[in-house]
C-alpha cells in the first residue's frame, strides 16, 4: 500500500518554483539607482554642476569655470574615482530629448588641468560603473538589442563600445 505524502508536492511545487525564478533572475539584469553628486572636490579643483532656472541649461564647471567644450544639460557627476595621479567623475547629462534621455562623458582632472571624453551612451540611465585595470567600464541596455548589455570602456584617451549577450 503506497502512503500519501503531503510534504511531497510542496516540495515539487518549490523545486520547479526556485528553477524558474532562477533562469528568471538569469536572464534579468539589476541595475542598481545611480548616486548623487553636484560637486566633485578634488586636489586639482572643484568639478561642480552649476544649476540654472531652466533645468536643462546646467553647466558643468571645473574652479568656476565653463568647462570646453561646454556639457550642459540636465547634468549630475554619479560616479568619481581617485588615482594617484588624477581624479576620474562620470557626467551624466540629459539634454530633454525623449528619443535619447541621457548620455554621459568621463572627465579626468589632474594637476595639469581636465580632460573630457567623448559623449557615449545607449540612451538608457541604467548602468553599472567598475574599473578593470586602467579602464573605466559603464555597462547600460542596448536601446536597439533588448537583452543585450552594451559595454563602454574609457582608458583615458577613447571610449570604445562593445555589445555583449
Amino acid at each position: 500500500m503506497r502512503r500519501h505524502h503531503p510534504t511531497r508536492p510542496v516540495f515539487l511545487l518549490l523545486c520547479l518554483l526556485g528553477a524558474t525564478l532562477g533562469g528568471a533572475s538569469a536572464a534579468s539584469t539589476n541595475w542598481p539607482a545611480a548616486p548623487s553628486r553636484l560637486v566633485f572636490d578634488t586636489p586639482y579643483g572643484t568639478l561642480q554642476v552649476q544649476n540654472n532656472e531652466y533645468v536643462y541649461e546646467s553647466r558643468l564647471h571645473f574652479n568656476n569655470t565653463d568647462v570646453a567644450p561646454v556639457v550642459e544639460g540636465l547634468l549630475n557627476i554619479p560616479y568619481a574615482f581617485s588615482l594617484p595621479a588624477a581624479q576620474v567623475a562620470l557626467v551624466s547629462i540629459s539634454t530633454g530629448d525623449p528619443e535619447c534621455p541621457v548620455s554621459y562623458r568621463w572627465v579626468v582632472l589632474e594637476e595639469k588641468g581636465y580632460t573630457l571624453s567623448n559623449s557615449f551612451g545607449s540612451c538608457s540611465d541604467q548602468i553599472k560603473v567598475s574599473v578593470k585595470g586602467h579602464t573605466f567600464l559603464v555597462q547600460t541596455p542596448n536601446s536597439q538589442m533588448p537583452g543585450k548589455i552594451d559595454v563602454y570602456a574609457y582608458d583615458g584617451k577613447t571610449v570604445r563600445k562593445r555589445t555583449q549577450p
